[in-house]
C-alpha cells in the first residue's frame, strides 16, 4: 500500500506536514477537529502538497524531512508541486 506525506496550510497561514495512507481521509479529519492537536486551533486547512511515496514508512521518513525545513524552502516545495 503506498503512503503519502502532504503539506496543509492552517487558516493562520502556518503549514502543517504529515504522512498518510489516506490522504482525503485524513484531509477530512483535520477539519473535523479531530486530526493533529496543532491543526485543531487553526481551522480550516487546505491541502498545498501530496507526494506519494513506496509505503507508510517511506511517507514518515519523507515527513520528518520536510518538517526540518525552513517554511521558504517548504514554499518552495509546494509552488514547484503546483506548477507540475
Amino acid at each position: 500500500m503506498s503512503g503519502w506525506v502532504y503539506i496543509v496550510r492552517c487558516a493562520d497561514g502556518t503549514l502543517y506536514t504529515g504522512a498518510t495512507t489516506n490522504v482525503e481521509e485524513r484531509i477530512k479529519t483535520h477539519n473535523a477537529g479531530k486530526g493533529a492537536k496543532y491543526t485543531r486551533g487553526r481551522l480550516p486547512v487546505t491541502l498545498v502538497f501530496t507526494e506519494e511515496v513506496s509505503d507508510y514508512h517511506a511517507a514518515q521518513s519523507r515527513e520528518w524531512h520536510i518538517k526540518k525545513m525552513k517554511k521558504n524552502e517548504k514554499e518552495k516545495l509546494i509552488a514547484e508541486y503546483n506548477n507540475q
